[in-house]
């Protein structure tokens, strides 16, 4: 990876499944889908936040749990229910402000594809697709669901020393 880029990134763009959740679902007998989110990831998104970073989601997930808890969490926009992944990207720009010449993405399986090569860094959890893992820039360490969005928040913070600031 061009560790330089870290220092050019002010924002993050992230899909859900897979990435802040570890891919698996329960189902109750009515019906609903649960997921769990590390609430370290959390955390390291309101840190970005903070210091100025804007957090952004795109899942063709459709959960009012997880989007409220997105929204909870500070990210703007969260495009949920998304049948094509490029189009919500090219919106984030258009209608949005965000130059994805100054944006992460990170993201698991093959839907994720079409975004990598339209941000300056493409990431992946450690536990995602071999595709994947292998059209993307940088592998967390860790598990999608399991940290991967605090690891890279945290490089990226650490590489503009804003981590762990409280201001």
């Amino acid at each position: 990876m061009d560790y330089s880029k870290l220092n050019k990134i002010e924002t993050f763009i992230f899909d859900v499944d897979g990435v802040l959740t570890n891919c698996r679902m329960l189902i109750t007998e009515a019906g609903e889908f649960l997921r769990t989110m590390n609430v370290r990831d959390g955390a390291a998104m309101k840190m970005a936040l903070k210091a100025g970073f804007r957090i952004c989601i795109i899942t063709k997930g459709n959960s009012i749990g997880v989007k409220n808890r997105l929204i909870l969490l500070g990210a703007d926009p969260v495009f949920d229910n998304v049948s094509d992944k490029q189009i919500a990207l090219e919106d984030l720009e258009t209608n949005h402000n965000i130059s994805l010449q100054n944006s992460l993405y990170m993201g698991d399986d093959l839907a994720d594809l079409v975004v990598f090569d339209k941000v300056l860094l493409a990431t992946c959890p450690r536990d995602a697709v071999p595709e994947v893992i292998k059209a993307a820039e940088f592998v967390s360490p860790k598990d999608g669901g399991d940290g991967c969005v605090r690891d890279i928040i945290e490089r990226v913070l650490r590489s503009q020393d804003k981590w762990g600031h409280s201001d």
